[in-house]
């Protein structure tokens, strides 16, 4: 039965949509079925896989409204061994078309979890922010992934998400965990990312991956190309760094077992 990972954090621009895209097409690398899913109105990871966003007649959107069932949004191997379920703008939608729904934090779970065999993982990229939507993502995830940018900031917000996950974990979904920290844009010629990765460590009481994702303008330019960054550049030290993220979840998950 797939292990379902939220990638969350409300701040934007900390990786959280490179690491969903890269994270899942190195798992599949490895041999991994892999299904994405996409929950930010964005649509920066399913336009990352190279899937024209606007031109999608069914996305998340539909099926979490009822037009449309899981299977008619799903889009099968994007990339071999990805599936996605795609988003664009018309998700933004979403949260006041929830309005006095029963279960309206159980949509995405409810559809979801009935297909969750199929896959080894179930990758869900959340939106910068502590929505319905990202509720939707942590009901339906067994772990959260956290990304943190290394920059002065970057325990600012932490603590509020820490807050929703407790919250979730109380009234919604007993059995979330929180999967880990990822330490994402680092860069090695400056004091400030390793006095971030030192205080991070210090105050958090949560595990921290050893791979730390390095700010790298290969992963940067992959997403324009609509290819992750290990079809893009397979031999760049983005591409490197996220196969190390994948067998660390690969190592973490045989824990668990």
């Amino acid at each position: 039965m797939g292990r379902i990972i939220a990638v969350a954090n409300q701040k934007g621009g900390v990786g959280k949509t490179t690491t969903a895209i890269n994270l899942a097409a190195c798992l599949a690398e490895m041999g991994k079925n892999v299904l994405v899913i996409d929950m930010d109105p964005q649509g920066n990871t399913t336009s990352g896989f190279g899937v024209d966003k606007n031109a999608l007649e069914n996305t998340v959107y539909e099926m979490m409204i009822g037009e449309c069932k899981l299977a008619d949004c799903l889009i099968e191997n994007v990339i071999e061994r990805v599936s996605i379920l795609p988003a664009n703008i018309n998700l933004s939608g979403a949260e006041i078309e929830m309005i006095g729904i029963d279960r309206k934090e159980y949509i995405v779970a409810d559809q979801v979890h009935p297909i969750r065999e199929r896959y080894d993982y179930i990758i869900i990229d959340c939106p910068p922010s502590l929505s319905m939507l990202t509720v939707n993502a942590m009901t339906t995830a067994d772990t959260v992934l956290v990304p943190i940018q290394c920059e002065y900031y970057a325990l600012e917000g932490l603590s509020q998400l820490m807050h929703t996950i407790q919250l979730v974990q109380q009234r919604l979904n007993p059995s979330l965990e929180i999967e880990g920290v990822v330490f994402t844009m680092y860069d090695a010629r400056t004091n400030l990312s390793l006095q971030v990765v030192e205080n991070v460590k210090y105050n958090l009481k949560q595990t921290i991956y050893k791979t730390i994702i390095p700010r790298n303008i290969r992963l940067a330019e992959a997403p324009s190309h609509g290819k992750p960054i290990n079809l893009y550049d397979s031999r760049s030290s983005g591409a490197e760094s996220y196969r190390l993220l994948a067998e660390e979840v690969i190592n973490r998950d045989e824990e668990f077992v």
